[in-house]
């Protein structure tokens, strides 16, 4: 119905029913809803949710389509794994990546039918073949005709998936045309590459101007803690709820992504990893890169620039820092006196 409204050229307000819910108590008939959300919306009590306008929703289907096609490339990757594991071969233990160009030799020798251990491992490429002698005693197993015959039947399919994706991501980068310059400057933040910045873009569009301030497109995506007090007490744990969940994995990916940078979003996450965890620094790192995100597409002429992985440092009194060694020292059991450098 929204669609149809929507062609017709209508303002159509899409609001969550928890909104408008009719009240317990009173009759309910389908005259007396209309008049209840007539009132409910004349006494702007509902707001309307968001939707994206139609460029970014046909986006968003090839994103999320993308999405699912890798993840059924990886449960089929991961059956592969378990069918080499039945036959009791562990090319896994050795290799890091087993679909990577050696693995992929190997499993098509199996599936042609070679069995012997020595020949295998000779299709080791580059750095594997520094394993060869760990590949032969992976390679010892009881690979039948049998195992030969699903396996063939699940790199096809890798295969054809890897096609598939191979063609969505042509027609992800023909979408994002229009939105390229703001896709590159995504693209600066760590953790964040080409295909995250397009997700970005299709789950939360270009212009911000939805968002009044980066504090609500926070809250909207549920990278907020949530907020619940009654009578000076604070209720529940301030979960952040459910909001966008492709949003919110890549933004997850981005974090871990960011981690492993020498830069500013990095020292954030391990710091906060160090004193809350590993969770609760993938959100706070997550909202910190939304809030970025916010900037970026609510100003053109803004870039990233990174701040450093010492940001958080340079802040720090000294005395505040001299005060937090000199307990790190005592708790171990030592006596400190300090005296000034000449």
């Amino acid at each position: 119905m929204f669609y149809v409204l929507e062609a017709a050229g209508l303002e159509t307000w899409l609001v969550n029913a928890r909104d408008v819910k009719h009240l317990p108590g009173r009759p309910k008939t389908d005259r007396l809803d209309c008049i209840w959300l007539c009132k409910v919306a004349e006494r702007q009590m509902i707001r309307p949710s968001f939707v994206p306008p139609p460029e970014i929703r046909r986006l968003r289907d090839v994103t999320r389509y993308r999405a699912d096609l890798v993840a059924a490339r990886t449960a089929e990757k991961n059956r592969a794994e378990k069918l080499l594991e039945d036959a009791q071969i562990k090319v896994s233990v050795v290799a890091s990546d087993l679909f990577g160009a050696s693995g992929r030799a190997m499993m098509s020798a199996l599936i042609a039918g070679e069995r012997s251990p020595a020949a295998l491992a000779q299709l080791a490429r580059s750095s594997m073949r520094r394993k060869i002698p760990a590949l032969q005693e992976a390679l010892t197993g009881h690979f039948t005709e049998h195992h030969a015959f699903l396996l063939g039947k699940m790199l096809a399919r890798v295969d054809a998936i890897d096609t598939d994706i191979a063609e969505l991501d042509a027609r992800v980068e023909a979408m994002i045309a229009p939105f390229a310059e703001a896709a590159q400057r995504l693209d600066e933040i760590p953790g964040i590459g080409p295909v995250a910045a397009a997700i970005i873009i299709a789950e939360i569009g270009a212009d911000m101007t939805r968002f009044p301030t980066a504090g609500h497109l926070a809250s909207w995506a549920k990278f907020a803690p949530g907020v619940k007090e009654s009578a000076g007490k604070k209720k529940g744990r301030g979960s952040t709820g459910h909001g966008n969940a492709c949003l919110g994995r890549i933004l997850g990916e981005a974090a871990i992504g960011a981690s492993r940078t020498d830069s500013f979003l990095g020292e954030r996450y391990r710091r906060l990893a160090r004193r809350r965890g590993s969770k609760k620094a993938m959100v706070a790192v997550g909202r910190s890169i939304l809030v970025i995100i916010w900037h970026l597409l609510s100003d053109p002429e803004a870039r990233y620039t990174d701040l450093g992985a010492g940001y958080c440092d340079q802040r720090i009194h000294p005395d505040r820092k001299k005060r937090a060694h000199i307990r790190q020292l005592e708790a171990l059991g030592y006596k400190v006196t300090l005296e000034p450098a000449a």
